[in-house]
């Protein structure tokens, strides 16, 4: 590591302001407390969201949300929405978070589009209610889901989604990096063959357990 003491670090909202700057009018007032139409419309369009809790002592989290555009997200009303919770591997670390510290912010995407929705706000577990219907995928309903109630929700710019190139089909090199069997199978071993983990992870077989 380099020599820590030429390091310049950033240790109040001041020196903050002197290295960013302060935010225009425009983006500081862009924040609402209630979803408006854009909203829901952006919402229904969205296939899939990052979900960033922490814990009691503030360690952070963040997991992917994904489902087919319009059973991700139920809209309750203007101030609550419901995030839909499917099959997995049941580490449920954000979910755990939440039983301690229901503070939540939520980051949706549309693929192919740079801008952002972002919805921060309060989280309770639901494991049943008659919303879940509306979100049912293939013949499931979700095995939870987590209930939002909005604090401030606004619309975010595309700036990193250019830097990134990540919707340009051209910077895509998925090659440059093990695929998904490999890790497994160097960092999470667990007694199984490169040939079992690939089997595995083969989409033929993936593909079923994703609702039931």
């Amino acid at each position: 590591m380099d020599d820590v003491e030429e390091w310049q670090f950033v240790d109040s909202e001041a020196a903050l302001a002197a290295v960013l700057g302060t935010s225009t009018a425009a983006a500081a007032g862009k924040v609402r407390t209630s979803l408006a139409a854009e909203d829901r419309a952006w919402l229904a369009a969205s296939p899939f969201c990052v979900m960033a809790t922490a814990d009691s002592d503030g360690r952070c989290d963040a997991s992917p949300k994904g489902d087919p555009a319009g059973q991700l997200v139920h809209v309750i009303d203007d101030v609550t929405i419901a995030i839909a919770e499917r099959p997995g591997n049941r580490r449920a670390d954000g979910y755990r978070n939440l039983l301690a510290n229901p503070f939540v912010g939520l980051n949706f995407l549309i693929p192919g589009r740079g801008d952002t929705l972002r919805v921060n706000g309060r989280a309770r577990l639901v494991s049943e209610a008659p919303f879940f219907d509306a979100m049912t995928v293939r013949g499931h309903r979700p095995v939870l889901a987590a209930m939002v109630e909005i604090e401030t929700v606004f619309f975010h710019c595309a700036k990193a989604f250019l830097r990134s190139g990540l919707w340009d089909p051209e910077t895509w090199v998925p090659q440059q990096v093990p695929r998904r069997a490999v890790l497994a199978h160097r960092l999470e071993g667990a007694g199984r063959s490169l040939e079992e983990i690939d089997a595995h992870y083969a989409p033929e077989n993936y593909e079923r357990g994703l609702y039931g």
